[in-house]
């Protein structure tokens, strides 16, 4: 018979598993609602997954940020800079110098947002709330609003069209970056850190670590994560334009959050952020079959939102 023990460790982490039960539900629901609709259909899953691939690897840099109790609302605006200089670099040179300068960007981005926040001592909200339009703007200036169009197959194959066996390349990306996340996270000494800096910042410095250097990291994985689904964006889409991933900070965070992952630092999950991501996109894509317009997609989106705060700041009270 399990420990009483058991149970207790269940209900006081209960939000580690809400999300696997929501995927199922919204799952469940959407099969058996819109199976008329053809949401059961093999084109449509591979659209869900297609989806899902730059949320999930964004998801996983924000596991990062927020466990350190920070976060970092640029990531939107940095998949269209990173995508935009990726195009503009692949139109000019060749491959490899394209994804050196899409990351570049990215880390710079992540850099910055670390470097302001850690030396200057100002909120990450208003940071890269700020870091957000700028770099907005410089994805606006550098083309001069105009897209760029991706001429390289094989660039759409590695990052978009392409697959390898059964397994198409979105989502070998997403489930390359999944499993480095995952260790990352739980199994080195760097995600101890990033947690114990989230729990108590002050008792981190104490034990030795260094709180500045892994706060700034945390925001470099951030805009390389970002930087990557931008890519991914351009090679699905096979090409670039600045309004890419401007819709995607609200959609990240709740899959973030409602995987599991704490609002303010502390405790974080990367299986969950997977999860979280799936969710969303699968509860979308029900949402457009079941004939709702934008308007009631992003409502249904700020329900979530709301649920996920509340489960998360229930349990930091339970906590404390």
């Amino acid at each position: 018979m399990p420990s009483i023990s058991f149970f207790s460790r269940i209900k006081n982490d209960y939000t580690s598993y809400v999300v696997y039960v929501c995927l199922l539900v919204v799952f469940l629901f959407f099969a058996i609602t819109q199976a008329d609709k053809g949401f059961m259909t093999t084109d449509n899953l591979a659209t869900i997954l297609r989806q899902t691939a730059p949320i999930a690897v964004m998801a996983v840099g924000a596991v990062f940020v927020l466990s350190t109790a920070e976060i970092d609302l640029s990531i939107g605006s940095t998949v269209a800079l990173s995508a935009m200089t990726t195009a503009v670099v692949l139109r000019d040179t060749n491959i490899f110098f394209a994804v050196i300068a899409g990351l570049g960007v990215g880390a710079l981005i992540g850099l910055a947002n670390g470097l302001i926040v850690t030396k200057l001592r100002l909120p990450s909200f208003l940071v890269t709330l700020a870091m957000l339009e700028l770099v907005a703007g410089l994805a606006r200036q550098i083309t001069g609003l105009k897209s760029v169009p991706v001429q390289s197959e094989l660039f759409a194959e590695i990052f978009g069209s392409g697959s390898l066996g059964p397994f198409s390349s979105l989502f070998l990306w997403t489930a390359a970056v999944v499993a480095v996340g995952w260790v990352v996270f739980t199994n080195t000494r760097f995600g101890a850190h990033v947690k114990a800096v989230g729990d108590n910042r002050l008792a981190a410095r104490v034990s030795g670590i260094s709180v500045t250097n892994t706060r700034i990291a945390v925001f470099v994985i951030s805009g390389m994560t970002a930087a990557l689904a931008g890519m991914l964006y351009v090679g699905r889409l096979q090409g670039a334009r600045y309004t890419l991933g401007e819709n995607d900070l609200l959609i990240v965070i709740a899959a973030v959050v409602i995987g599991g992952t704490a609002l303010f630092g502390g405790k974080g999950s990367i299986i969950g952020a997977l999860a979280g991501s799936l969710t969303i996109v699968t509860l979308n894509n029900g949402l457009v079959l079941s004939g709702l317009d934008v308007a009631q997609q992003r409502m249904a989106l700020g329900i979530i939102i709301l649920v996920a705060i509340a489960l998360t700041l229930r349990e930091g009270k339970e906590r404390t």
